[in-house]
């Protein structure tokens, strides 16, 4: 018989460790990279990413069957390359349909060519699709509830990758959106986690690294899709490192303008890492517009530098 004052001690330790492990979860997941292929659904979060090198993968193009005990598509199609997973668990405050129309209308914008879709029963069974096709269990729920849809790049993108996503709402109401891309010849890109230790390292032999997956909104503040988890990681990982946040900025207004304008994006995101636990005293923000154009990253235009005092 467990003791009472010993049984709050438990209850407590439990909350604690779950709390550590779910922040623990939250910040390894907040640091995946969205693919550049496709943008992702608003309010959305990664949960998964896994990659493949070199397999042979069956495109499905027709819905899903049984025959003598093994799942197949009525027409497929096989492709060899690298194929990148990726599950996004979308806010409850969308469903299944929302998350369907507003991929079907990013195929349209993008001149992605749209092979094949289904939506409901006519998909075929969730459960194939989760554990037959997919080999994800959380993609399995009511099959009313499943959408799919394959598509292939447009002519403008190289190799013409192949796409597949499906949209699962599962019993318990929480929403999947999964990509499967498979480009033919090797992947552009990797989509991998953002290392906080490979981010110091970068730092420190360049001296400077331009801060990922930011965007201004009206020098103000970051659009909605920004963020700043790799930066917090960074600076959290290594409390001794202090540096200067250079914000640059080009464009058609007179160079004192653009000036000020960058000044105030180095502010705003200084208050941003602030308000997020970085001690401000490691953080000096600095605008120069249009007067420092060479960098050497890919980024070189509109950007914000990490650079070592």
């Amino acid at each position: 018989m467990i003791k009472p004052g010993l049984e709050k001690t438990l209850v407590v330790s439990a909350s604690l460790l779950l709390l550590f492990l779910s922040s623990t979860l939250s910040a390894q997941t907040s640091n995946f990279r969205d693919h550049p292929l496709f943008p992702k659904f608003p309010d959305s979060e990664i949960t998964e990413v896994e990659f493949e090198e070199d397999v042979n993968y069956r495109l499905v193009l027709g819905s899903l069957q049984r025959t003598r005990g093994l799942v197949s598509p009525e027409i497929s199609e096989r492709l060899r390359g690298d194929v990148t997973k990726i599950v996004y668990e979308v806010s409850n405050e969308f469903n299944g349909q929302d998350v369907y129309a507003y991929f079907r209308e990013q195929i349209q914008e993008l001149d992605y060519g749209e092979l094949f879709t289904c939506a409901g029963r006519e998909c075929g069974s969730s459960n194939y699709w989760a554990n037959d096709i997919f080999r994800n269990r959380i993609l399995y729920g009511p099959e009313r509830n499943q959408f799919y849809i394959a598509m292939r790049a447009g002519p403008d993108v190289e190799s013409a990758p192949h796409i597949a996503l499906y949209i699962i709402t599962r019993g318990n109401r929480r929403l999947y959106a999964y990509f499967e891309v498979i480009e033919i010849g090797g992947a552009q890109t990797r989509i991998d986690i953002i290392s906080p230790t490979a981010f110091i390292s970068s730092l420190q032999e360049q001296g400077s690294i331009v801060i990922p997956d930011i965007d201004f909104e009206n020098d103000l503040g970051l659009t909605d899709d920004s963020d700043l988890s790799s930066t917090v990681n960074l600076l959290q990982t290594d409390p001794s490192l202090r540096i200067f946040l250079v914000a640059h900025l080009s464009g058609q207004d007179d160079v004192d303008t653009l000036l000020q304008r960058s000044q105030q994006r180095a502010n705003v995101l200084r208050q941003l890492l602030i308000g997020r636990g970085i001690d401000g005293n490691r953080i000096i923000a600095r605008g120069v517009g249009p007067l420092a154009p060479s960098c050497n990253e890919d980024v070189c235009d509109d950007r914000v530098e990490l650079v070592l005092q």
